[in-house]
């Protein structure tokens, strides 16, 4: 579901018809539950999790397993809701597992000047997920006899492709997420069909980017706004997950943060949010649509904010706060809150059927490629490899490449059409990558974009 840091991937959500083979060949390979002695299949999630993290945490291990061993989407999903709802609705303090003495004092030190907060529960992560695997085996030996109609259930086909790589910087920090079984995920019975992409950015380390792709759409799902107000679901998805990295980064003595964006379509509309300078554009008849504003430092009203607060905006290489980040919005970086704000911003657009594609990149590809170059980099691929769409994220990356960038970098392309139907469809205002398309900006919420001139990469 999550990335570590793939080189490559292309997606096709596959139908049901793979679900008895796949339950019959898993019981196989594990014909029993896992003794205390047995190696776990999975790598437990660190040490300790609070109780708030175990959803996430969990879902991330069993949706990894399961994808690896080529289990359809849906099923996964179906699988993962399953054996994750029931072991939440055991009693976990068998698992709880007491911090170190200092680090309780630590904490007291740093609440001291803040609201009195209630302890945090922390589970012992390695037996917890343990049990957790003997949950899923149970699921899985009692669906092989009788498979549930909301894992065989058929879903749309999305064809995504991605593409990360290190580049020149020494770790790769980027994290990414694809998940169009949102619903069977998150155990959502209505008739709305959800889909949920995002890319994340980190510096400083991966702990925040890697939390961000575990925790966010976790969060958005348990909001019980999500049907009614998608967008602010997502915002505050992103404040709740920038609350808990905070309390994980002070018991565990993280400096890491993360920008990211992130995009939920549902039913016929599109939702996005975003914190710092990961973006996501939108390529409609060959024409691009822009969805947001990063949040960079030399934004007038990011400035004003930060300089309201106490902090400051400077120039070195480039724009910075308090002389040290380059964006002014993040997942995490507990010694620069409140300057860098956790609070995301959101936008909405209704699909009409004649988009084309979704790109969500982080500031490695958005630095040197001009949105208005996005749509002849793709058509070109998809003319030069005869209507296939499944390696243009690869493409992308190398065009990123090739025009200087240093920085980790990650692509992916949602299509929202088939790359064969663009490439006969000839779309408008492609061909030449360096003219690119017309670009529209998207004011607000659900309103027809204007036409404004090509927007800042």
């Amino acid at each position: 579901m999550s990335s570590g840091a793939p080189q490559k991937s292309s997606q096709m959500a596959s139908g049901a018809e793979e679900t008895p083979g796949f339950l019959d060949m898993l019981l196989q390979d594990f014909p029993a539950p896992l003794n205390p002695e047995d190696p776990l299949p999975w790598k437990a999630p660190g040490m300790m999790l609070s109780q708030e993290e175990v959803e996430g945490e969990l879902a991330e291990l069993a949706m990894g397993f399961l994808g690896s061993r080529k289990a359809p989407p849906p099923l996964a999903a179906a699988l993962t809701h399953e054996a994750v709802s029931q072991l939440l609705q055991t009693d976990l303090s068998e698992f709880r597992k007491l911090p170190r003495e200092e680090e309780e004092e630590e904490e007291e030190e740093e609440d001291d000047d803040e609201e009195e907060k209630a302890p945090v529960t922390l589970l012992d992560a390695q037996s917890l997920a343990r049990s957790f695997f003997n949950r899923l085996w149970e699921v899985a030996g009692r669906w092989q006899k009788q498979v549930p109609l909301a894992a065989r259930a058929s879903q749309r086909q999305w064809l995504v492709s991605i593409h990360a790589i290190r580049n020149t910087r020494r770790k790769m920090e980027d994290r990414h997420v694809s998940l169009p079984s949102f619903n069977q995920l998150f155990g959502l019975s209505d008739p709305v069909d959800r889909a949920y992409f995002a890319v994340f950015d980190g510096h400083g380390g991966v702990d925040a980017a890697r939390y961000a792709a575990v925790h966010v759409h976790t969060n958005a799902a348990r909001q019980p706004e999500l049907p009614t107000d998608p967008a602010g679901a997502l915002r505050e998805a992103f404040r709740r997950t920038d609350q808990m990295f905070l309390r994980k980064a002070k018991r565990e003595r993280l400096q890491s943060g993360t920008t990211g964006v992130c995009a939920l379509i549902a039913g016929v509309t599109l939702h996005v949010a975003w914190l710092g300078d990961s973006q996501v554009i939108l390529v409609q008849q060959g024409q691009v649509v822009k969805l947001m504003e990063p949040h960079r430092p030399e934004r007038q009203d990011e400035k004003a904010r930060i300089e309201a607060l106490g902090g400051f905006v400077s120039h070195m290489d480039c724009w910075r706060v308090n002389g040290t980040l380059a964006v002014s919005r993040a997942i995490g970086d507990v010694f620069q809150k409140p300057y860098v704000s956790g609070e995301a911003d959101a936008a909405s657009r209704a699909l009409t059927g004649s988009e084309d594609y979704l790109l969500l990149a982080c500031d490695g590809f958005f630095d040197v490629v001009p949105h208005q170059e996005v749509v002849g980099l793709v058509q070109s691929h998809l003319m030069r490899q005869q209507g296939s769409g499944l390696h243009v994220a690869e493409e992308l990356v190398s065009a990123a490449r090739e025009r200087g960038s240093h920085d980790n970098i990650t692509v992916m392309v949602v299509f929202l059409r088939d790359p064969q139907e663009l490439l006969e469809g000839g779309n408008q205002g492609a061909g030449d990558p360096q003219a690119g398309g017309r670009s529209q900006d998207l004011p607000s919420s659900l309103p027809e974009p204007e036409t404004q001139a090509p927007p800042r990469s």
